[in-house]
This record gives C-alpha cells, sequence and structure tokens, in this order.
C-alpha cells in the first residue's frame, strides 16, 4: 500500500514515517510514492494491452525530474507544453522520440527546438500555427509530424477552469475547419499527418464523454480516407478523474474496453496523455500547525503551508482531504474548524469549517492528493521559499527537489549597474 499506519496510528508512506521527514526536512514538505506513481502508469498500460498504444505521461501535472526518470524507465512517453518541459525530459535522460508536444501557443523557437530534438509529433491547434510550424520545419531541411488537436465541442461535466472540449474553450480546431487543415498540412512538403488527437477537460468521472468525443473523430477520420490522408495515430488526450472526497473515477479497463468498442477493428496506435490520475494520489503535502485560533464565530488552525504552497484549493474551490499524521483514537468528537496558512490573502484558505478532530499546536496533518498540480503551480509569493519534494521508495527516501536558502532566492534577483552605488 502506498500510505499505511502503524499500529500507533502514525501516517507512514510507503514504509516511511512522515513525521522522520517532517523532523528530517522541514515542513511544509511534498512526499511522493514511488510504488504509487509505478501501479497508476501500469493500471493504464495493462488497460491498454490488446492495442498498440503509447503513454504519454503529462508534464504539467508534476515535472520534476526523478518523477520523469521514473516513468521514462517504465517505457513512457511524455506530453509536453513548452521547451522548458522538453528541456526537463532531455534532462531526466527520458525518451525523445516519444514526445508529444502540445498546447496553443508554441513559438517558432520553441518548434524549431523541438524539430531539432525529434519529438514524435505536434499537436497543432489553429491553421495559423499549421502555417508557422510549416515555415519553420522549411527553414530547418526536415518535415514535421503533425497531429491536429480537435475540438469535440463535447461536454465533460467538469470544472469550467478545466474544461478543454466545448466549443467556447481556445483548445483545437473545430470539426467544421478540420478538413481544411488536414489538406493544408498534406499539401504542405514540410509537414507530415501523423494522427489526431482530443482533450475534453480534467479530473473525469465518466466515460460516455471520452466515447462521444471519439466517434466524432472517427467521422473525419473517414472523411479524411475517402481524399487519401491517413490517420495513423488517434490522441485520446487524459483527464482522468482521481478520488479527492467522494468521487467514483473511471475504471480504467471498462473505459479501455468502451473505446476499444467504438474502434472495433481500425489500424491505429492509440496515445493517451494521463497526468493527475499518474501522480494525483501518490502524493502528499506535510504541514505543521502553528497556531491555534479561537474567535466568537470560528476556529482556525493556522498551519505552515500557504497557498502559495498548494493553489488549487484557493484557484479552484478544490478539496483535499486533511488528516493527522498521528490518527486519534476512535471515538475522538470532530469539530467544525477552518484550516488556513500564513499569507496576507484572506483566499489562503485550504477549507472552510471541515469536520476535524481536535489539533494542537506543532502537530502534523496531511494533506492527501496532493501529487498533481502542488509543487509545479507553487510560487515563491511572500518571499516563501519553494517547498522540497521527497521520493520515497520501500524503506528509503530522498530528496528530489530542495528547499533554497534565502540567499540563492535572493541571488537570482540582480540591481541594475546604475544603481549599484
Amino acid at each position: 500500500m502506498t500510505f499505511t499506519r502503524r499500529p500507533d496510528g502514525e501516517l507512514l508512506i510507503e514504509e516511511v514515517s512522515t513525521s522522520d521527514l517532517a523532523a528530517r526536512f522541514g515542513t511544509p514538505l511534498y512526499a511522493y510514492s514511488r510504488a504509487g506513481i509505478e501501479s497508476a502508469w501500469h493500471a493504464f498500460d495493462r488497460a491498454l494491452a490488446s492495442r498498440p498504444h503509447l503513454i504519454c505521461y503529462a508534464l504539467k501535472a508534476n515535472s520534476n525530474l526523478a518523477v520523469l526518470n521514473l516513468l521514462s524507465r517504465l517505457g513512457s512517453g511524455f506530453d509536453i507544453v513548452s521547451s522548458g518541459e522538453l528541456a526537463r525530459v532531455q534532462a531526466a535522460g527520458c525518451d525523445v522520440s516519444k514526445v508529444v508536444f502540445s498546447g496553443v501557443g508554441k513559438s517558432s523557437d520553441e518548434m524549431a527546438t523541438a524539430l531539432e530534438a525529434g519529438i514524435k509529433c505536434f499537436n497543432v491547434e489553429s491553421l495559423n500555427e499549421i502555417d508557422v510550424l510549416a515555415s519553420v520545419a522549411q527553414a530547418h531541411g526536415v518535415v514535421a509530424p503533425v497531429s491536429v488537436r480537435i475540438n469535440p465541442d463535447v461536454d465533460a461535466g467538469t470544472h469550467p477552469y478545466i474544461s478543454t472540449g466545448l466549443k467556447e474553450n481556445k483548445f483545437g480546431i473545430d470539426t467544421t475547419a478540420a478538413i481544411d487543415a488536414y489538406r493544408k498540412i498534406a499539401d504542405s512538403q514540410h509537414l507530415e499527418v501523423l494522427g489526431m488527437d482530443f482533450h475534453i477537460g480534467s479530473q473525469l468521472t465518466e466515460i460516455a464523454p471520452y466515447q462521444d468525443a471519439l466517434r466524432r473523430l472517427l467521422l473525419l477520420c473517414d472523411q479524411l480516407q475517402d481524399q487519401g490522408i491517413k490517420i495513423s495515430h488517434l490522441d485520446l488526450g487524459g483527464g482522468q478523474g482521481i478520488r479527492y472526497r467522494d468521487e467514483q473515477p473511471i475504471d480504467l479497463t471498462s473505459w479501455a474496453a468502451a473505446i476499444n468498442e467504438v474502434l472495433g477493428d481500425r489500424d491505429v496506435e492509440i496515445i493517451v496523455e494521463p497526468g493527475r490520475s499518474i501522480v494525483g494520489n501518490a502524493g502528499i503535502l506535510l504541514t505543521e500547525v502553528r497556531y491555534l485560533k479561537h474567535t466568537a464565530d470560528k476556529n482556525f488552525a493556522i498551519v505552515d503551508a500557504a497557498m502559495n504552497d498548494l493553489i488549487r484549493p484557493a484557484m479552484y474551490d478544490a478539496h483535499h482531504d486533511i488528516v493527522p499524521v498521528i490518527e486519534p483514537a476512535v471515538g475522538t468528537p470532530v469539530a467544525p474548524i477552518d484550516i488556513v496558512g500564513p499569507v496576507c490573502e484572506s483566499g489562503d484558505t485550504f477549507t472552510k469549517q471541515r469536520a476535524m478532530p481536535p489539533v494542537a499546536d506543532g502537530e502534523m496533518i496531511a494533506f492527501r492528493s496532493a501529487g498533481a498540480y502542488g509543487a509545479v503551480m507553487s510560487s515563491e509569493y511572500n518571499s516563501r521559499p519553494m517547498i522540497p519534494e521527497v521520493l520515497v521508495d520501500g524503506d528509503q527516501f530522498a530528496v528530489i527537489r530542495p528547499r533554497p536558502t534565502f540567499d540563492e532566492m535572493l541571488n537570482r534577483d540582480k540591481l541594475p549597474e546604475w544603481m549599484q552605488d
């Protein structure tokens, strides 16, 4: 198991004491389970085993080099959205030929860098982007491999900020313009049609939207086939949800069976781009209660983690289970409490009126399901140093991103020469 408890109730990550991690490295602190990451990746691999497939982990969920190297050892590909993410893939020793480059705003410099690296495919999202990519490929004397991201106008029923497959979203090319996009690519001497892709949103818990979107893409594939344009891979995106509270995540075996039912005997490679579902439930955020504060209206637990460390609750009103590192005795009464951080913003609130067992000053608590969109979205707001990340493997552990010193943080700022007097 990724997270267990000792007989005394202490929370473990694999076989390592979270109290020991906090004592050794300080809090706040992110900790990830190698076993949790690997088992989530293997679940996708097993589900898709009956077809040629490539799992392209989406770096935006967690781009730590150790996480990328771990996934690369499993045979993973990668979904990137910037040259910085490509640099991370390269630095982690991953196979660049398994990289797909997504995103609506790729620059010509980013395209050139990716072409030179030899990535698998560009997921293009507009007619203008196709023109720019063709020009860059021509300038480099190469042929760029291309997949078109289609916006299927499918409502995936998720949070508006993470919905990506509706016609009002900025992503992809409308189905009515798709044929023209592929014709433009096919007519270019410097572009090659490889695939078609969609991504309809994040934190999805239903299979039907995937089937609906895929059916719409297959209609386009048939129209393209009639024009002599062959699609060799279908990229189904990612977005599979995880359990934060009471969600019922998609059963990947059932999801794959539903996809195969729609595909039938079509001879295509399947690409998927999971991110959150690989790393989300493999990570926790450890934090210490600094002060308890009681008012006439509310009780507050002020912790040393803040919105700059985990912004999801402030940005999305996202829920994370929050548990004491030392489990209270059975039958301990609970009471409503606001858990807040030290940042000078009212929005620096992790939860309001959460029913929790009593906590004390100096007590350690853990935010569950923090492996995705935690560290990667963090900042140094209020000049708070970025917090460390630790990877646990059985009974061993290592820091995979250290907490910077104040000097390391401040030395990135430079005074102009004309102010140095």
